[in-house]
């Protein structure tokens, strides 16, 4: 049985709920991946029950002007995304990335690479910087998920799906972005709404 990462709602409450993205690191990082405050809980129960956030860390990449897009096909894990598309890359994080990377904070970003590897091809490590967070209490899905984003910057890398559930992969402009907003995922709509502009602007 699938063990995911999650925190309890009430931490998250008592931090400071929010609806959408936030910047405001200093206030939730620390707290939510911190290990006294993280808990598995199997998925079935974790994806129904609202008393749990799991933890999903959900990829933005960037190579110059352009982020990544894809459309989530029948394979993915979350059926309730089938045919959307998406800007990020992520997934939940398990019990064996514990076991496999150590415990506590440590391991937290060796499992985003061992996710960011799974789901795509690309020689080296994926270099990632947190830039927000991402909630949104509106959708089924979304009352039960707390997206930590991560910005990862590509120069001339090569990257392609490493996982059949991952189609129509291909880097994009932020004005073609704004055009297949309508049949993206909610979080990719709020990432583009909240910090597209600034992920796709020149440095």
């Amino acid at each position: 049985m699938e063990q995911v990462l999650c925190i309890r709602r009430a931490l998250f409450d008592e931090i400071g709920a929010f609806q959408g993205v936030t910047t405001d690191l200093a206030a939730y990082i620390p707290r939510i991946l911190e290990a006294r405050h993280t808990l598995f809980v199997p998925r079935a129960q974790a994806e129904q029950d609202p008393s749990y956030k799991q933890i999903i860390p959900y990829v933005l990449i960037r190579q110059g002007e352009r982020l990544l897009h894809y459309v989530r096909g029948k394979g993915s894990g979350e059926k309730r995304l089938v045919a959307l598309g998406s800007i990020g890359i992520g997934g939940h994080i398990n019990d064996r990335d514990q076991t496999l990377f150590g415990a506590g904070l440590d391991f937290y970003h060796d499992a985003v690479q061992r996710e960011l590897h799974e789901e795509l091809r690309m020689d080296g490590t994926f270099e990632t910087e947190v830039v927000g967070l991402i909630n949104d209490d509106l959708t089924p899905v979304g009352q039960v998920h707390l997206g930590v984003v991560h910005l990862c910057e590509l120069t001339d890398q090569h990257v392609s799906k490493g996982e059949p559930c991952i189609t129509d992969l291909r880097f994009l402009t932020f004005p073609e972005l704004l055009e297949r907003r309508a049949q993206m995922e909610t979080w990719a709509q709020l990432c583009l709404d909240f910090i597209g502009p600034r992920l796709t602007a020149r440095p």
